[in-house]
């Protein structure tokens, strides 16, 4: 009886996650299909079968630009129909210090499909100086919403911001969907950019970058679109775009393509063909809906290798083709969502578009991005109601916030939790750094923050717990990861 006694206590071990343990000290913070949310966890059961995370700081590897999430119209306008408390509650999650911290964003110009109408803030045709542009479209609801959170930001955060299209009067087929910009209003569209940065910065905003074309493919004639080929879009950016933001003064960021990764070798060839067409160019943007799954890592990798010192930045995702379910936690972890694909993918794409549940698939497509290269990381819409709206085309997606602004209720799906166990710990200017994981069940990264400290992610989607080592040089801390559970563990600068 004594030697079983004995043997039990052997092999199982119950530590304090803040207590030295081969003078590895760090502390852990994790979300869980079993009800954490960025719970921190201080004691662990670590048996064997212990697998290893070893950290290597000599191999460093991406700069990051940041996290967060897109200001849009529909986003902004539900937060004007809730009450002053609700509508500050859910600024200082995204943006407080105290909450998820968000440091990279997005906002659309013009229209979209995630606003009440279709309207440009060029409203006049032929209007070719744009004597007329105007974004009083934008002083209801979006720019109130990026005021509120930059008062709540103690660091600030950079904004991207991207045209779906031109106003109707400048394109070939005189529509909001489809058709392509008219070469003699090249420079019009130009001014536009350039007159887009001055208007906001009158309003005390600054735009830190823009995409020259949300989804330049196109999105299937639905809704706002205006189409490029690599080679059109690297025209109009070295001759037009580029020019006319310089001779302004303006220093916005110019980043390519903006749409799915599958296709990324064709333009950043082009971008990057050589030095007058890479002088522009700050770097590319991309989306995951080719496969909310498949991370594409040799599309990646290329247009890494391509351009290594340009920006390659992930600049739109969600859970699109779903109705949000309503304060069902559980829902989230399953894998009873789908994606567009799953209904209307070709017959040969449909193995890229699996039944996968919504956390698992943020999870599993940052840590994917961050393990080649991709150095920041933006969601679409942060808050969208019951509906998965509003959106004039009804185009029904997930947010990490979901409201009834009828009861002014809110709910924090886990998504919220999921997307801050990166913007709160991996902030700008930190350095993935490489990691060997011995364990091909848990997908694992790392980054060195400016101050010292790492920050590791863990994500177990399976259905056990499972027990891993970190280490750090000749430290060591042996931890565990629940079923179904994204972790993110802390390495203070101590260490």
């Amino acid at each position: 009886m004594k030697l079983n006694i004995y043997f039990s206590f052997f092999f199982l071990l119950v530590m304090s996650c803040g207590q030295k343990n081969n003078n590895l000290e760090l502390e852990v913070y994790e979300t869980s299909e079993s009800g954490n949310k960025l719970t921190k966890i201080s004691k662990f059961i670590v048996t064997e079968n212990i697998a290893t995370i070893k950290l290597d700081l000599k191999e460093k590897r991406q700069t990051i630009t940041g996290f967060g999430g897109s200001f849009t119209e529909a986003s902004a306008s539900l937060l004007n129909r809730l009450s002053q408390k609700n509508r500050d509650t859910i600024i200082q999650a995204y943006f407080s210090e105290q909450g998820a911290n968000y440091s990279l964003t997005r906002t659309h110009m013009n229209s979209c499909d995630f606003s009440l109408s279709q309207y440009s803030y060029a409203p006049v045709a032929e209007d070719m100086d744009l004597e007329h542009f105007t974004i009083e479209e934008d002083r209801g609801d979006i720019i109130p919403m990026i005021k509120d959170a930059m008062k709540a930001s103690k660091d600030g955060f950079k904004i991207l911001a991207s045209p779906w299209t031109a106003a109707p009067w400048m394109k070939d087929n005189n529509k909001w969907v489809g058709g392509k910009l008219l070469p003699k209003y090249y420079d019009t569209w130009a001014l536009f950019f350039s007159k887009y940065v001055s208007a906001y910065k009158k309003e005390g905003i600054d735009i830190w970058g823009f995409t020259v074309e949300n989804e330049p493919l196109g999105n299937g004639n639905n809704w706002e679109s205006m189409h490029y080929s690599p080679d059109e879009m690297t025209n109009f950016v070295q001759q037009h775009l580029g020019p006319k933001l310089e001779a302004d003064g303006h220093t916005a960021k110019i980043l390519g393509y903006d749409q799915n990764r599958e296709h990324l070798k064709e333009w950043v060839d082009s971008q990057f063909k050589n030095t007058a067409t890479s002088k522009y160019f700050d770097g590319t943007a991309i989306h995951w809906y080719a496969s909310t799954y498949e991370v594409f890592p040799k599309e990646l990798q290329y247009a890494h290798n391509k351009a290594p010192n340009k920006y390659l930045i992930q600049s739109e995702a969600c859970i699109d083709s779903e109705i949000p379910k309503w304060k069902d936690d559980a829902w989230y972890w399953k894998k009873e969502a789908t994606d567009w694909g799953w209904d209307w993918a070709p017959e040969e794409d449909k193995y890229l578009h699996p039944k996968y549940a919504p956390v698992n698939r943020y999870a599993r497509d940052i840590i994917g991005c961050l393990n080649n290269y991709v150095d920041g990381w933006i969601d679409w819409n942060m808050v969208l109601d019951t509906q998965g709206g509003p959106n004039w085309f009804k185009n029904w997606c997930l947010a990490p916030v979901i409201v009834d602004p009828e009861k002014d209720e809110v709910y924090f799906t886990p998504l919220y939790y999921t997307l801050a166990h990166f913007s709160k710990y991996i902030r700008p200017g930190a350095t993935v750094i490489a990691l060997e994981n011995s364990d091909k069940d848990l997908q694992a990264t790392a980054a060195q923050n400016i101050d010292g400290a790492i920050s590791v992610i863990v994500f177990n989607e399976g259905k056990i717990k499972k027990n891993f080592k970190i280490l750090l040089g000749d430290k060591e801390t042996s931890i565990s990861i629940n079923p179904q559970a994204i972790q993110t563990i802390v390495i203070p600068t101590k260490n």
